[in-house]
């Protein structure tokens, strides 16, 4: 019996380390980390000396084994996403993260230009336009754009960062056509795209295409500098503008309260949804954190995770200092 009960116990103990090392293709998505920006945004001759933080809160996510892949069938705030998704084929995880730091630094570049901007500095952009990276297999622009092309107008209105390209594609309905005005080497072409849904966002437009601002900047008249570390993506833009601001004007925007937040910020203060949302709000939740700035698109899904941090919704900028204002 004794011997028995021992086979029984090593072989328990090989299923459970042979699941460890069995991978599933898919990525867990689970909640990251909540960080203080006040420790993380640094402007010239601006000091943070008032109470009150604001917060960018990050997801983390890991190649799922086969028990990270059970576990999170039980667990309402933990995603699964097929590794297809998340790195598309033929790219590498290395130029995948590549794209992602630059998408990073345009959303520094773009909350240095509307923080200013909103406190009434005058600020000027430098680009080459929006790069084609990479197209992903069974996009619309499959056989017809190029990796390398560069684009310079979306449905005529020029654009300078791949935010603007992304949210101008994102506003049209799925299947409607849209044009392109591409630089290739030397020429200038149009063409004419339908539309087709999002991978991550089923419900949003896309073409499809890893697009990343060719050579910009802004022209500051002021040193800003925010260091984010590892972390990637554009989803911190709303509150690196709150953070930058908050610097410029003679009021405490935070009313002394701690507020986290997320969603991408474009030039005219328009806040898109992102991914990874219920997540975002357990890590704020879990530090403690009061309030949680969550884009319109997202605020359902926010809200029914939220147990006792308060989630507002907000469509761009001016809802979300008019809710600081009540505080």
């Amino acid at each position: 019996m004794k011997k028995s009960i021992r086979v029984l116990l090593i072989l328990v103990l090989v299923v459970v380390a042979l699941g460890n090392f069995i991978q599933t293709g898919y990525y867990l998505i689970r909640p990251g980390s909540a960080e203080s920006l006040g420790d993380r945004v640094w402007v010239e001759g601006k000091m943070r000396d008032e109470e009150g933080q604001f917060f960018m809160v990050t997801v983390a996510q890991q190649e799922a084994n086969l028990w990270n892949f059970l576990y999170a069938g039980f667990s309402p705030v933990l995603d699964l996403r097929p590794v297809s998704r998340v790195i598309p084929p033929g790219m590498s995880l290395e130029e995948y993260n590549k794209i992602m730091q630059g998408w990073m630094q345009d959303s520094k570049y773009l909350a240095q230009v509307i923080a200013l901007q909103k406190a009434g500095y005058d600020v000027s952009i430098a680009s080459d336009g929006v790069e084609i990276k990479d197209i992903i297999p069974g996009s619309p622009a499959e056989g017809v754009l190029k990796e390398g092309d560069v684009i310079k107008s979306v449905d005529g209105e020029i654009v300078y960062l791949a935010e603007e390209v992304v949210n101008l594609i994102q506003a049209k309905e799925i299947g409607r056509p849209v044009s392109l005005m591409v630089q290739r080497g030397g020429d200038l072409l149009n063409f004419v795209l339908n539309t087709t849904s999002h991978m991550d966002q089923p419900e949003k437009a896309a073409l499809r295409i890893y697009v990343s601002t060719l050579n910009w900047q802004p022209l500051l008249p002021l040193d800003i500098n925010i260091e984010t570390g590892p972390v990637i993506g554009p989803s911190a833009g709303v509150m690196f503008v709150l953070e930058i601001l908050d610097r410029l004007v003679p009021e405490n925007l935070t009313g002394g309260h701690s507020i986290a937040g997320t969603g991408a910020i474009a030039l005219d203060g328009k806040i898109g949804g992102i991914g990874g949302v219920k997540q975002k709000v357990v890590a704020a939740e879990r530090a403690g954190i009061e309030y949680f700035l969550a884009p319109e698109e997202n605020y359902e899904e926010a809200r029914q995770v939220a147990r006792d941090i308060q989630v507002v919704s907000v469509r761009n900028l001016e809802d979300v200092l008019q809710f600081l204002q009540g505080l």
